[in-house]
């Protein structure tokens, strides 16, 4: 009788567990899915295409970008009952773009153990958005390892170039530097300071080699650019470091700047970049970069404003048209 009841206790344990960890792996395929379809192929270096009905990143282009086989990665959104190692989780997170609240939640679901917790968060929360804000009119912004710039305040938008006039997949440091005319024209000794920042990203990229996007952002930047190729082919290196930057704006004058650099985390992947300046005719300057900002966000808001209420009109007067009994 004893080994009747240990044995149904048994069996009910292990159902109870069995139904937890399916439960989990459903949590976790959802989880999955809803993290992929909110990137966009230029987040991660992919072309977009022109027949992508899949709304952000497709199963393949995960798979590609972690380096895990496709059907693997299949399963994991199917929910199939298989073992995921601690290495391929975070493969997929870094493919993912996950946050450290999102990483810890992956890693919580598949049953395994973080080997890195504190790593990367690419995320820019809100909080570091306000921030970027205050720092104004001072130029600020937040970028990752790979030069890509995640978030932006007002003066820094028109440090270099308008940033919002270059495509989202465009807003990386090193490709500006290297293709878009007015931001090299802004650069006071341009030689020198691309050089730099190629050997700068070639010590990053180290940590990165095998990833994907890494390798398609050199492979894009050697097609489009003989400089870039030339510069590239030398394997210099340099650790980045803070220091004083001129830069040509063009309608404000010449601009020296101390840069300093903040990182968002114990680990160096996205930092926080701020430009302080190095003289009083600098800082007077920043304050008529910082108005003209202003002024082109008003202006922009104002015409926004003007036509949403010309299309209210003109629906409000077909509407009222369509209402109208016909004249007999």
């Amino acid at each position: 009788m004893t080994t009747m009841v240990h044995d149904a206790t048994t069996g009910a344990m292990a159902e109870s567990r069995s139904a937890g960890a399916e439960i989990r792996r459903g949590e976790l395929a959802a989880f999955l899915r809803s993290r992929r379809e909110r990137i966009t192929p230029e987040q991660v270096g992919l072309p977009r295409g022109r027949r992508r009905r899949t709304p952000g990143l497709r199963r393949e282009e995960v798979a590609q970008l972690s380096a895990v086989g496709v059907t693997w990665y299949t399963w994991l959104e199917q929910a199939r009952d298989i073992h995921v190692s601690a290495q391929v989780l975070d493969a997929i997170a870094r493919a993912l773009l996950l946050d450290r609240s999102e990483r810890a939640h992956l890693f919580a679901l598949a049953g395994a153990i973080d080997p890195s917790p504190a790593s990367e968060c690419t995320g820019v929360p809100q909080s570091l958005q306000l921030m970027l804000e205050r720092l104004e009119p001072f130029p600020a912004c937040v970028q990752n390892s790979r030069f890509d710039l995640l978030a932006y305040n007002r003066t820094y938008r028109l440090l270099m170039c308008d940033l919002e006039q270059v495509a989202p997949e465009d807003r990386n440091c090193l490709w500006l530097a290297f293709t878009n005319d007015e931001w090299r024209s802004s650069l006071v000794d341009r030689d020198e300071t691309i050089r730099l920042m190629a050997a700068k990203f070639r010590a990053v990229m180290a940590e990165h080699v095998a990833e994907p996007a890494w390798k398609a952002m050199v492979k894009r930047l050697e097609d489009a650019s003989s400089e870039f190729r030339e510069i590239w082919a030398r394997h210099e290196v340099l650790r980045p470091g803070d220091k004083i930057k001129v830069y040509r704006q063009s309608r404000v004058g010449i601009l020296r700047l101390a840069s300093t650099s903040l990182w968002t985390g114990p680990q160096q992947g996205s930092k926080l970049l701020t430009y302080t300046p190095a003289d009083v005719e600098t800082h007077e300057r920043l304050a008529r970069l910082h108005a003209l900002a202003l002024a082109e966000e008003a202006a922009t808001e104002e015409a926004a404003t003007e036509e949403a209420a010309t299309e209210e009109a003109a629906t409000e007067e077909a509407a009222t048209a369509e209402a109208a009994p016909a004249a007999v």
